[in-house]
């Protein structure tokens, strides 16, 4: 099979595993806390992130491996009509956002798992997926300035932050009662605004090419995941906290 088939299968497994996980997500996010369906709502949600991200991290690499062969209605495109800018962006960029969010969805099954049981999560793949992304984020930065693209570099700055607040969280001294809960919060929506960034602004390549760059397109995803982690964080956790000091 040439690269080109195994790109599309991987195309279509995407596709079809990001769309369940991302109509799954609002379960867990809209929906009562802690219940059953609450539960098994974040369960399939966490697996469909990891295999999304697994399937992603094949479609970059078919990228890498054949630019021009994967991403041929691209190369009379102002913007990506290079073999490099092909890489960067749809190679590089995307392995990053990959490797984000099968960090974020399995640091945050961990964490709900174990909760204040952080040395059960310190397990070695976690703690290399933390490495890996640092590694990732960078390469995506020193991509983004070879080719001039400052929203490569704007978006390395996601990974770095999360993979320095999960290890200061899996290491912090003393941690709070229910910290736990909120790296739960943190991590699993973020991986949902991970996959919603990614399937907007490349989905809106094949769409809507012009717009495929625009700043707008990926800080949308980022706003409203951003508002619901600080909403969720208070909500959920400010009521236990309220109740152990009864």
């Amino acid at each position: 099979m040439s690269i080109e088939a195994i790109f599309h299968v991987l195309i279509a497994c995407h596709i079809v595993t990001g769309a369940v996980g991302l109509a799954v997500f609002w379960i867990p996010v809209a929906g009562p806390k802690g219940g059953r369906i609450h539960r098994l709502g974040g369960t399939v949600f966490t697996a469909t992130m990891m295999t999304t991200g697994t399937f992603a991290i094949g479609i970059s690499i078919c990228t890498l491996l054949a630019p021009v062969e994967t991403h041929p209605h691209l190369m009379s495109h102002p913007d990506f009509g290079s073999v490099q800018s092909i890489s960067a962006i749809f190679g590089w960029m995307m392995i990053y956002l990959a490797i984000l969010t099968v960090n974020l969805a399995w640091y945050g099954w961990l964490c709900v798992r174990n909760k204040r049981n952080r040395k059960a999560c310190r397990t070695p793949l976690n703690l290399a997926l933390q490495g890996i992304l640092i590694v990732a984020a960078a390469n995506c930065a020193i991509q983004g300035v070879m080719i001039g693209m400052g929203l490569m570099v704007g978006m390395s700055l996601v990974g770095f932050a999360t993979a320095g607040t999960n290890l200061y969280y899996l290491y912090k001294p003393t941690p709070g009662r229910v910290e736990w809960l909120a790296e739960h919060i943190k991590a699993l929506v973020g991986a949902g605004i991970s996959v919603y960034t990614a399937f907007f602004a490349f989905g809106a390549v094949r769409l809507l090419p012009e717009a495929a760059l625009t700043p707008a397109l990926w800080a949308a995803p980022l706003i409203v995941g951003l508002g619901l982690i600080l909403y969720h964080r208070r909500a959920v956790t400010q009521p236990i906290r309220a109740k152990a000091t009864r």
